[in-house]
């Protein structure tokens, strides 16, 4: 008899001790009408959605079995095919038709849609639903609540959560795998956030100090969410049903169970914290790449007009760059003073990147095959390539969208929003979904995994709210002096500087990995040391000489040592009684000190406001430059031994309440507000969403949900370059007869701008783009233009000093050196600075233009040479030069080098999608109501009459649609023309009606009110009703009855409708 493999045996044997160990209790939660919950404002206006799925654990039989089959785990993949779906489906689009493409996000979980119900303890119950089995954690205490959110966190991303806590304390490789990718990654974060356990610990009592009461409940609220975490790895431990990364990894044994997954502690949470703090809430630190642009600048051209040059390039308040806040605010932030002082430039050729990696050992070599059963080895080498991208930290990051109209332009008078984070795609993803209900906490929507205690970004009982990352300037460059304590002459090795006059030791943090092969990672045996220099003014990056003096350069960041400071923020975000209104939302955004764009809505507001911890800046200081360290260029009122300092007041940061309508895409804040890099031009990609929304305002037509989802995503499909520039490069082109070789390549650009810009398919499913060689030209011609025309005029060294400050392209197959299949694109390029010198050169009026003209030396023949020559250089490039193809696609595969792949940070990998540029957790809301408003259903309880239902034996009246039950219903005859109405009693003031349909649904029906139940007045009709539940919002009017008349059937059966509901607003 063949012995059964024991790996697969145990692992049977643990699915069904998991099964029986987490089986659903009974009769957990009561069923509740189908309804909206008593406190859900939003009525069913309320959607979102995150790709691939929430579950984002895989046992190591469902990786194994995934890898064998292609199968995968229950809601790791079922939100997927939704939110690709909506490239192809959204012209056109509707509002009841949101719900084919977001979920419906109302509170709460309909009795008949429940597929489990836990109580880790008795004070929490954890429901997930039948759709995407997201987690509904409901508390009948605070402590139960955060213990649920820590345990549904566990279930959902215990493998992801362990992977960042390691990689924000530097330890990623002896945890992951040594994989050169992990160690590059490793290293980035490390130059960034390297802590002591001590440094970590000094921030969470210092944010529970110094937080008053609210501080002290966040520590609580911390600690029970630890607990909920411990809680489940214990229980998973004991079922064997812990994610199967840990025994491919090398941290578990599926026979013994043997395991080292270490419990969670609050020092963890800092660790994640830091990690997405440094991804998305940073910005500035560039000063001395900026002062290299300069010094280029200066040698090309001489000190005044290299000066001048500098700042065009740098564009620090470019008059033509896309606003947030367009009203004319100004809000003066991080600008270059008009004589500074204090500015530290580096002499020439002197800087020596700081060296951070020491003794280096092992790690290089064939990748070891580490002995594993036949079934485990079919998962060999998934973290070969790293569990994330290698520069995932180092590459620039800009990222979100939102989209927000005032009430005075919608079809109900109520602000509408489409917004959220664009975080890039992973699997599982970096954000979960979740619901909180419990004492002080009541919201639905994402938090980064990790540090869920609260929703980060989604809504409330009557309130939406989201982020974008601004990138204003948080971090300073310094030189500081090096000595040495003897008083010998220092040198660049030198480990002491000067401080206020004394020379101090550099703090040396230092962490030492090692890593062996396992069956994830085969990279052989190696390790090495970690090593940062630390300084009052921040962490050492580099040295060089300043007019002869042996510096250090260091970068401070504000948030630095302060990473947990912003918890009162999101505390208060997800507490209803704290957010009453757009102030209340603006003054809890205040109090996070990352640096983000805030938006908010609720059924009367609109507000944004822009977080941070500014620092406030001595007058004469250049931010955007290096400054020496010497007290009188400090931060005001700076304490080096805390790294605090008076930081810009409320009414600093750019900040606004119902403006006709908000956009954000990582663009400009404010006139005067300056972005802490290059790139903020006169061409952005907030671009596609500002014109897009100006254009539905000015059009006249009220502004719905579904036209201004329609909006964003056909900016999510649009091509920056050719949009907004290619327009001025035909223009040069055709200035002159175009040859006629080259006419043909013209045509096709020109056809393609014409048609929208687009970079879609041909038809759903084809993976072919319309204007596909139109397309492949201009990913060729655009960094050959850009050369074209700048390089002979700036010269090799300002070219390319500009070119590491400001890459030159960013189309969705171009990496740049980051992951490909990425999604986001058209953040950071060069297109304001080809469309200010090309209108220059063609005559037209630009504002805030460069000092010189570069294109062709500055005549239109010499410009439209230089583009013709790289144009017919384009043209030839082959298909499979354009897309030189990687290991999920085939050279000159332009649709599938554009595609978004999630990136596997564990087992489970998923299908690419079709590109587009738009956040991975989107919200559309739109509140009707608010508290204080009556939203209870209307018609519960009362009269229902009909033309006709079923009877016999199975009899179905017109009662079952009022009586609260969603398994009852109301089923017509089988013909056209049946009607159902609700008397409800009394004449009320009512403008929304909820058909929650069974199979049967009307395709066409009308809805019709009356005050005497003879006079009918019609609210609604439609002719492409699509079944589900469908909320028809009219303008609220008063009446006594409702009627609903169905004037086309779905099917050969009649109308079936399991409630009809009723609602003031």
């Amino acid at each position: 008899m063949r012995r059964a493999n024991p790996v697969t045996t145990l692992l049977a044997t643990a699915a069904v001790t998991a099964s029986l160990l987490l089986v659903p209790t009974a009769q957990a939660e009561e069923p509740r009408a189908a309804a909206f919950a008593a406190d859900d404002y939003c009525l069913g206006q309320c959607g979102d959605i995150v790709p691939p799925g929430n579950n984002g654990n895989a046992t190591l039989a469902e990786i194994l079995t995934h890898k064998a089959f292609g199968t995968r785990p229950a809601h790791s993949a079922d939100q997927l095919g939704k939110y690709d779906a909506l490239v192809s489906g959204y012209s056109g689009l509707t509002n009841s038709q949101l719900t084919d493409f977001f979920n419906d996000a109302s509170f709460g979980v309909p009795s008949d849609q429940v597929e489990s119900t836990v109580k880790p303890r008795p004070d929490v119950t954890i429901v997930r639903d039948k759709k995407i089995g997201m987690p509904h954690i409901t508390g009948t205490t605070r402590s139960g609540t955060m213990f649920g959110a820590g345990f549904a966190a566990g279930q959902d991303r215990l493998w992801l959560m362990d992977l960042f806590r390691h990689l924000g304390r530097g330890q990623l490789t002896g945890f992951a795998g040594g994989a050169p990718s992990n160690r590059v990654l490793e290293q980035s974060f490390y130059n960034q956030i390297p802590y002591t356990e001590e440094d970590l610990q000094k921030q969470i009592d210092s944010a529970a100090a110094n937080g008053g009461e609210r501080g002290r409940q966040a520590l609580a609220d911390v600690n029970d969410y630890i607990s909920g975490i411990n809680a489940y790895i214990t229980q998973s431990v004991s079922a064997r049903n812990f994610p199967g990364e840990y025994v491919l990894t090398g941290h578990a044994d599926a026979i013994t169970n043997w395991n080292d997954i270490q419990p969670f502690k609050s020092t963890d949470m800092v660790a994640i914290a830091s990690v997405v703090g440094g991804l998305f809430g940073a910005g500035g630190g560039g000063e001395v790449q900026s002062a290299l642009v300069k010094l280029a600048a200066q040698n090309r051209y001489g000190a005044a007009v290299g000066e001048q040059v500098w700042k065009a390039f740098r564009a620090q308040n470019d008059p033509e760059a896309v606003l947030t806040l367009h009203d004319g605010q100004s809000f003066p932030y991080s600008a270059s003073p008009a004589s500074p002082q204090g500015v530290a430039l580096p002499d020439s050729g002197s800087i020596t990147p700081e060296r951070m990696v020491y003794d280096e050992v092992g790690g290089t070599g064939a990748s070891v095959a580490v002995p594993a059963p036949a079934d485990v080895a079919k998962a060999r080498g998934i973290f070969e390539d790293g569990v994330l991208p290698p520069d995932l930290l180092n590459k620039k990051h800009g990222m979100s969208n939102a989209l927000a109209v005032s009430g005075a332009h919608t079809d109900s008078g109520n602000p509408i929003a489409v917004w959220g984070p664009q975080t890039g795609y992973f699997a599982p993803q970096l954000l979960m979904l979740q619901e909180l209900n419990g004492p002080g906490i009541r919201s639905r929507g994402v938090s980064f995994a990790g540090v869920s205690m609260y929703v980060q970004l989604g809504r409330g009982v009557d309130y939406s709210w989201s982020a974008t990352s601004s990138a204003q300037d948080i971090i300073d460059t310094y030189a500081v002096e090096l000595c040495n304590p003897d008083g010998s002459p220092a040198t660049k090795a030198s480990s002491s500087y000067l401080y206020h006059g004394a020379c101090l030791p550099m703090e040396r943090l230092e962490r030492k990995n090692a890593w062996k092969p396992t069956v994830a990672d085969g990279t052989p045996a190696g390790s090495y040391a970690l090593v940062m220099f630390r300084t009052k003014y921040g962490l050492v990056t580099s040295r060089a000489t300043v007019g002869g003096k042996v510096v250090a350069y260091t970068t401070l960041r504000s948030t630095y040592m302060h990473e947990v400071d912003s918890i009162i923020g999101f505390q208060e975000l997800n507490d209803p009684s704290a957010i009453r209104s757009a102030g209340d939302f603006q003054r809890a955004a205040s109090k996070i000190g990352y640096a983000f764009n805030w938006f908010y809505v609720d059924s009367r507001d609109t507000a944004y406001f822009n977080s941070g911890l500014n620092p406030v800046r001595r007058s004469t200081v250049d931010p955007n430059l290096p400054t020496w360290a010497r007290p009188e260029y400090e931060w005001v009122n700076w304490n080096g031994d805390e790294n605090t300092s008076d930081v810009l007041p409320f009414a600093g940061h750019p900040n606004s309440i119902n403006q006709d309508f908000y956009i954000s895409w990582n663009n400009k804040q404010a006139k005067d507000f300056t972005f802490g890099g290059f790139g903020h031009s006169s061409v952005h990609r907030g671009d596609l969403l500002d014109r897009r929304v100006r254009a539905l305002i000015a059009s006249g037509t009220k502004v719905t949900r579904a036209s201004l989802t329609r909006a964003m995503a056909e900016a999510a499909v649009a091509d920056l370059r050719a949009e907004q520039v290619l327009p001025e490069l035909l223009r040069v082109v055709e200035s002159a007869p175009v040859d006629a070789a080259l006419a043909p390549a013209v045509q096709k650009l020109k056809d393609w701008q014409r048609s929208g810009s687009l970079r879609k398919e041909t038809a759903k499913g084809s993976k072919a783009y319309g204007h596909a060689e139109a397309i492949r030209i201009l990913d060729a011609w655009w960094p050959l233009l850009v050369e074209a025309q700048f390089k002979p005029s700036l010269g090799d060294g300002l070219f390319g000093a500009l070119v590491s400050a400001q890459q030159v392209d960013e189309a969705p197959s171009d990496t740049h050196g980051a992951a490909p299949h990425k999604g986001s694109s058209f953040q950071y390029g060069w297109w304001g600075y080809v469309d200010k010198d090309l209108r220059k050169v063609l005559g037209d009026p630009v504002q805030g233009a460069f000092p010189q003209t570069y294109c062709g030396g500055g005549t239109l023949s010499g410009c439209r040479s230089a583009l013709v020559t790289s144009l017919q250089a384009a043209v030839a490039k082959p298909a499979n030069a354009v897309y030189p193809g990687d290991a999920d696609c085939a050279a000159g595969d332009q649709w599938c080098a554009d595609t978004i792949i999630h990136r596997a940070m564990g087992g489970i990998t998923h299908d690419k999608i079709h590109w587009q540029n738009r956040p991975t957790y989107q919200q559309v809301v739109q509140f009707p109501s608010r508290r204080g408003q009556n939203i209870t259903n209307l018609a519960a309880g009362r009269t229902a009459t009909a033309s006709s239902h079923e009877t016999g034996w199975n009899t179905l009246p017109p009662s079952h649609v009022v009586d609260g039950n969603p398994a009852t219903r109301w089923a017509s005859d089988w013909n056209d023309n049946q009607w159902i109405q609700v008397d409800l009693g009394s004449v009320q003031r009512i403008g929304r009606a909820v058909l929650r349909w069974e199979s049967a649904f009307g395709k066409g029906y009308r809805i019709e009110i009356s005050n005497d139940g003879t006079s009918w007045r019609n609210v609604f009709s439609t002719s492409a009703g699509d079944g589900g539940d469908d909320v028809v919002a009219f303008s609220p009017q008063d009446a006594r009855y409702l009627r609903l008349t169905g004037t086309q059937r779905s099917g050969q059966y009649g109308y079936s409708l399991y409630e009809l509901e009723v609602y003031s607003s």
